[in-house]
């Protein structure tokens, strides 16, 4: 009788323990929650969206927002940008995940002169991968299948993904496969001046030191500016802005 009294006193220790280790593991969790903006619950419909970006320091690139489309039986975003760059050219569509922004597939359209190329790339967000294939003509001429850690943004679609956090505050971060891991940290608030116009911008920089990117801090909070280093390489500055979208 003695023995049961006790395993029963210890029995209810441990549900009693139990019980304040979950209180106490989700109250850290609301904490830690509350710290990290979440993406706005009502994100503009950028549908129809137009920006021309100057790239230094010759060259142009117009990034369209056609909305969404059926892509494999899915209701997909589908965005475009085309970059002219003195005898070169890049077309690129985009299907991506209309709440996430994370590629599904990229299609690529790449001439030089006498040179093109058409290279796909299909994502695999469940297991983190990209199937990427060159093709001349119609004939595959290579294929390859990168790794990552985990979800892979693409990275046309990424300044638009860092748009649509709510009121981000200096020190926030957001990390991005691409499929390298990088870190992208809010550093400043700036006032910055482009071919548009002046603005104030949220202003990010990755970790390694890779890109810069300036995101307007009013509406619409489209992408402002864009620096690459090293095989990043560019400089895109926004010099029109357009939002031809009908719906009510």
């Amino acid at each position: 009788m003695k023995n049961n009294k006790i395993l029963i006193l210890l029995s209810m220790v441990f549900i009693l323990s139990l019980i304040v280790l979950i209180i106490s593991v989700k109250n850290s969790l609301s904490i830690a929650e509350s710290k990290v903006p979440k993406a706005e619950a009502d994100i503009p419909d950028y549908t129809g969206e137009s920006i021309l970006y100057l790239i230094r320091p010759f060259g142009k690139s117009v990034y369209n927002d056609l909305g969404i489309v059926d892509f494999k039986g899915m209701k997909v975003n589908l965005v475009t940008l085309r970059t002219k760059i003195l005898f070169f050219e890049d077309t690129e569509r985009v299907y991506s995940d209309p709440e996430s922004l994370l590629p599904y597939k990229l299609e690529r359209t790449f001439s030089k002169l006498w040179i093109k190329l058409f290279i796909t790339e299909e994502f695999d967000q469940k297991k983190f991968t990209i199937t990427r294939k060159w093709f001349k003509g119609t004939k595959l001429v290579k294929e390859e299948i990168i790794k990552a850690k985990g979800p892979i943004q693409n990275p046309v679609m990424l300044p638009f993904s860092l748009r649509r956090f709510a009121a981000p505050k200096i020190g926030w971060n957001f990390t991005a496969e691409l499929p390298d891991k990088f870190k992208f940290e809010l550093v400043s608030i700036d006032e910055i001046t482009v071919p548009a116009g002046k603005f104030q911008a949220y202003h990010f920089k990755s970790i390694p030191d890779k890109i810069e990117i300036w995101i307007n801090k009013n509406n619409p909070r489209v992408p402002l500016k864009v620096v690459g280093k090293g095989i990043f390489g560019c400089d895109l500055s926004m010099k029109q802005y357009s939002l031809h979208n009908n719906k009510k």
